[in-house]
């Protein structure tokens, strides 16, 4: 692989685990509002979300970056990639409507959005290279747990 594909690789996992970083920080985590309410069954330990997270993300990332690389044709890897960004902005948004401002309804709204676009972000990511949208399916597999807790929890407080 060539340095300039190589680098372009890195600023993609390192874009990605930026958002999730920034994300967290902005959401301000597990707080007071959040360990108040009442839980749906088949939650995990708190200590497994930013282990997954940091995980995913650097998939994302990595599925990205070969996208940036692939040999496609300009509109379809256009396409692809602002797809993948604006998923990664609602995936942004998601933990800050939830945890900072509470806002549980527009929570639920922005997980089943984020689930609709990790879909179609996949679809255009195997058009390209196969890959790179099968390596995503865990993190449309554990969006689809991440709004099954979220709606839980909206409808419950």
């Amino acid at each position: 692989m060539k340095k300039r594909s190589v680098n372009k690789l890195i600023f993609y996992i390192v874009s990605a685990e930026a958002v999730g970083f920034l994300s967290a920080v902005f959401s301000g985590g597990f707080n007071d509002f959040y360990l108040s309410r009442e839980k749906p069954p088949l939650l995990p330990p708190a200590w497994v979300f930013p282990l997954v997270w940091i995980i995913l993300y650097a998939v994302m990332g990595f599925s990205a970056g070969l996208i940036q690389n692939s040999d496609s044709e300009g509109y379809e890897k256009k396409q692809a990639l602002r797809l993948y960004w604006i998923q990664l902005f609602v995936n942004f948004l998601w933990s800050i409507f939830f945890f900072r401002f509470e806002a549980l309804t527009m929570a639920s709204v922005t997980v089943i959005i984020l689930f609709i676009l990790i879909l179609m972000m996949i679809y255009l990511f195997r058009k390209i290279i196969p890959l790179s949208g099968n390596i995503n399916i865990p993190y449309l597999v554990w969006t689809a747990f991440a709004t099954y807790l979220t709606i839980y929890i909206s409808i419950q407080n």
